[in-house]
């Protein structure tokens, strides 16, 4: 459905958007206001990003219904904490039920409101090693349909995609076998070749977080076999804790080491850092964190594109410490990252 051929033309329209997506950050802009395109275009040929986030906000989250219901039974102080995390821009995950709809109604709502959506792909075969995400999509043959659905149903809208979060790094880790390595090597290349192919659209492969694999090295040949040189760059802290400023040092080593890509880094709750205190699974729904920089393209560092909110703040990271199934609504939860918000 999608070639995965990237001519020089494709490359510049790519590179084109990539860098006025860093430089969109004018806000309430629309895609009909001529000076709004006018100023993106001009910080785009500077190279020098707009402060503010340029992402969609999704007016109908879990947390913005969980906010109004608790300022109908008089708790508004719960709901403005929650409304820290409501009036954000969220990443919308993208799984295997009617990938092509899901993926043109998000992108068609972000296009009306003049924003990017930040989209993440989460269903390659074997995912999660049988953990609390696990599940995925049966076979290769039934991944690269759903990829090619996700990609039709983007199609010239603008998106940022984040690609298969610990994907790579459970190949890495050993936690996925390795007699499943080449395969996602190939599915994983595939992908970034379908989305790559549109002319709006970023993609980012996962890379884990810097407390994860330890050594940036043992990511780089993986990145390239996983299709690095032709995606725009890689991700960093998905689901996860750690700081923002231990992300971009292991992020800036990992850069040098995969050509000078840049990335992104997930910064939805890690404004406490990571949990301390020993415990078994500490990624898991741990305490006392709180919510992290907002996302926004100025992050003060040439190599950092975005900080950006991978993970919904409030969603569970699975049935541990008390929590739902991976992925549902706690309100609780979200209750204590806003609580503890590095800012607001």
């Amino acid at each position: 459905m999608h070639g995965t051929s990237t001519g020089p033309s494709r490359r510049a329209a790519r590179a084109a958007f990539a860098a006025g997506l860093i430089a969109a950050a004018l806000a309430g802009c629309s895609r009909g206001d001529d000076s709004a395109a006018t100023g993106r275009d001009e910080a785009a040929r500077r190279g020098t990003p707009m402060a503010g986030a340029p992402f969609w906000v999704n007016p109908d989250t879990s947390a913005a219904r969980q906010a109004g219901e608790w300022r109908a039974a008089g708790r508004d102080a719960d709901a403005a904490l929650l409304e820290r995390i409501a009036g954000r821009p969220v990443a919308e995950w993208i799984g295997p039920d009617d990938p092509r709809g899901r993926a043109e109604v998000l992108t068609r709502a972000a296009e009306g409101a003049g924003r990017t959506p930040v989209l993440v792909l989460y269903n390659i075969p074997h995912r999660d090693c049988g953990q609390y995400s696990s599940g995925g999509a049966a076979d290769a043959e039934a991944y690269r349909t759903w990829v090619e659905e996700v990609a039709a149903g983007i199609g010239d809208r603008e998106a940022l995609v984040v690609l298969e979060p610990d994907a790579l790094t459970h190949l890495v880790d050993g936690c996925t076998p390795g007699r499943f390595a080449q395969e996602r090597y190939a599915l994983l290349g595939h992908a970034v070749d379908a989305l790559g192919a549109l002319p709006h659209t970023a993609v980012y492969l996962d890379a884990g977080n810097a407390g994860w694999v330890r050594d940036p090295a043992r990511l780089a040949g993986p990145l390239r076999r996983a299709g690095i040189g032709r995606a725009d760059g890689f991700a960093l802290n998905t689901s996860n804790f750690y700081t923002t400023e231990a992300n971009t040092a292991y992020g800036t080593r990992l850069s040098g080491l995969v050509g000078g890509k840049h990335f992104v880094i997930d910064t939805s709750r890690n404004g406490r850092g990571p949990f301390d205190g020993g415990h078994d699974e500490a990624w898991c729904n741990p305490p006392g964190r709180g919510l992290g920089t907002p996302p926004t393209t100025d992050t003060g560092s040439e190599l950092v594109d975005a900080y950006l909110w991978i993970k919904r703040p409030g969603d569970s990271d699975g049935t541990c410490k008390g929590g739902p199934q991976a992925g549902q609504w706690w309100p609780e939860y979200a209750l204590g990252l806003a609580r503890r918000a590095a800012s607001s």
